[in-house]
């Protein structure tokens, strides 16, 4: 099992940030991912931490398939391994209506078989082909002669992880993609939940692309779960079950749902959406912050990985929760430790 790095969406001091993440590599983290929503961009401070580091692997958490041409898509990946001697993975998805429309302005429509189409050109981009693609949403050249990448990849195959909650996005990833990034993944609901769309994926995906890694965010502390240390999970549990698209057309309400808090996630909509955020934020199920953390007493984190294990989870992506950055990158390598107890 890998160890990553979630980071936030906070701007400030990234600086100081990217000397932390060095220090996550020191204590042995693998990986670390920046994400991209209404935020500033990933791509620049994936740069900055190319610089920074000399080991750990590098992916956008995600890039958003909609605000970027397939062949720009394909184009920054290309440069941000090359920049990263080879370290990049391309973390994309179709985000959702709040975010493509209401801040891009952008129609959000056909997100899977866009996903798809943008896939194929990333491939092709990448494999120096004369690009030719005609497809029901993009074609290409429209006009003129087709093209090629002018320069030669570091790799010709770089890894895709398709961000997904729904069934029918989580099939397309266990398809066509090297990883499937989730979120806010219950461990013990997983197998029911996300079962069948992962077999209905793997039974159609090219034995070529290896096994699917499984990756999953997760606040991360070797502490009891106190209220005051999961409160900001359970702020952002709100808002994403609350605020991130309108009724009916909320991939983390219809998640959460699944799970079987059908009444909770409509209580959770009704307040944030009438402004009542605090008490959107205590109407989210204990039950739900606690699974959806990996937070514990040196103990029991065993238990909680082989937990995430047995629901297929490769890849662990923390946001530390420690105050100070000495106890941050003390409690990673904790972690880094316990996953090579356990042999994950």
């Amino acid at each position: 099992m890998r160890l990553g790095i979630q980071l936030g969406y906070s701007g400030q001091g990234f600086a100081q940030s990217a000397e932390e993440v060095a220090e996550f590599e020191a204590a042995g983290a693998d990986l670390v991912v920046v994400p991209e929503a209404y935020s500033f961009d990933a791509v620049s401070q994936l740069g900055y931490l190319a610089a920074r580091t000399t080991r750990m692997q590098l992916a956008s958490g995600v890039m958003q398939l909609y605000t970027r041409t397939p062949t720009l898509t394909a184009m920054t990946a290309a440069g941000l391994d090359y920049v990263s001697g080879g370290r990049f993975s391309l973390g994309l998805g179709a985000s959702g209506p709040q975010v493509i429309e209401g801040f891009h302005g952008v129609t959000y429509d056909a997100p899977l078989a866009r996903t798809r189409e943008v896939v194929q050109i990333c491939r092709k981009v990448w494999r120096r082909e004369t690009l030719v693609h005609e497809g029901e949403h993009y074609r290409l050249p429209l006009a003129g002669k087709p093209l090629k990448l002018i320069n030669r990849p570091v790799r010709d195959r770089i890894p895709i992880l398709l961000a997904a909650m729904g069934p029918r996005n989580v099939a397309l990833a266990a398809e066509i993609a090297d990883g499937w990034q989730a979120l806010f993944l219950d461990p013990l609901a997983a197998p029911e939940v996300f079962g069948p769309a992962l077999a209905e994926g793997r039974a159609r995906r090219d034995p070529a692309l290896g096994p699917l890694d499984i990756m999953v965010p997760l606040p991360f502390a070797v502490a009891d779960p106190t209220e005051t240390l999961l409160a900001r999970h359970r702020a952002q549990l709100a808002l994403y079950i609350g605020g991130m698209g309108a009724r009916g057309r909320n991939f983390s309400n219809d998640l959460v749902r699944r799970y079987g808090y059908a009444e909770q996630a409509a209580t959770i909509q009704d307040l944030f959406l009438s402004g009542r955020r605090a008490e959107a934020a205590a109407a989210v199920p204990d039950k739900l912050v606690h699974a959806t953390a990996l937070v514990g007493r040196p103990d029991e984190l065993g238990e909680r990985v082989a937990e995430l294990a047995a629901a297929g989870v490769t890849t662990l992506l923390v946001s530390p929760l420690a105050v100070t950055r000495a106890q941050r990158v003390a409690e990673v390598g904790e972690l880094k430790r316990v996953l090579i107890d356990a042999s994950l």
